[in-house]
C-alpha cells in the first residue's frame, strides 16, 4: 500500500515546510522538515497557538506527487483520510537537549522561575544573530565593490597595443616621408 502526505499549518507565513506533499513507498521513509521563519519579536511568555496537520491516504503503487488529483486529500472525496494534528511548543535551546517531549507535555500554567532568564537569554541570542548578519552583509557588499573594481581595469590590453602599433606605423611612415631625398630639380 502506497501513502500520500500533506502537511497544512495554521501558519503558514511562519512556517517553511519541504516536502509539503510526498508519497511514500511501502517500506520506505520519509523526512519532512519544518523551519521557523525569523520573527521579529519573541511571542509573549514564549507561548505558541501554531498547530500542524498531517493527512495521510492510501493511492495507487508507483503514483508520483504530480500525478495526485486534487481532490486527494478533500475529506468528502471517498477516500479514507488519516489526520494528526501537531502542536506546536518552544523550547529554549538549553533545554533542547534535555528531553523536549517532557517541556511540551508541561502545562502553559506551569511557568519555570527562570523563564524570563530563557527569554532574555534567547533575545541575546537574536540579537547576536542580527549582528552577525549585519557584519556579514557588509562585508559581501565590500567583496562586490572589489570585484567590480577588479573586473573593470581602465583599459584593456588589446586596446594599449593596437594605439601602440599605430603609434608606430605612424611614426615609421613620418620618418620615410621626412628622410627621403628631395625630389630631384627638373631638367631644363
Amino acid at each position: 500500500m502506497t501513502s500520500s502526505s500533506l502537511v497544512k499549518t495554521t501558519s503558514p507565513k511562519k512556517y517553511f515546510v519541504r516536502p509539503n506533499t510526498g508519497v511514500v513507498q511501502p517500506w520506505d521513509s520519509c523526512t519532512i522538515r519544518v523551519t521557523l521563519q525569523a520573527q521579529r519579536e519573541y511571542p509573549p511568555d514564549m507561548q505558541c497557538k501554531d498547530k500542524f496537520l498531517l493527512q495521510s491516504t492510501i493511492v495507487a503503487p508507483n503514483t508520483d506527487v504530480d500525478d495526485l488529483p486534487a481532490d486527494t486529500f478533500t475529506r468528502g472525496s471517498g477516500k479514507e483520510l488519516e489526520e494528526c494534528k501537531l502542536k506546536v511548543f518552544y523550547v529554549s535551546p538549553s533545554s533542547a537537549q534535555g528531553n523536549a517531549e517532557d517541556e511540551g507535555l508541561k502545562s502553559s500554567s506551569d511557568k519555570s522561575p527562570d523563564s524570563d532568564f530563557n527569554v532574555q537569554q534567547l533575545k541575546d541570542e537574536r540579537d547576536a544573530a542580527v549582528r552577525q548578519t549585519l557584519q556579514l552583509q557588509q562585508e559581501l557588499d565590500f567583496l562586490k565593490r572589489r570585484r567590480q573594481h577588479r573586473n573593470d581595469p581602465g583599459f584593456s590590453i588589446t586596446f594599449a597595443a593596437l594605439v601602440g602599433l599605430i603609434g608606430i606605423m605612424v611614426g615609421f611612415l613620418l620618418n620615410l616621408s621626412l628622410s627621403s631625398p628631395p625630389p630631384p630639380p627638373p631638367m631644363e
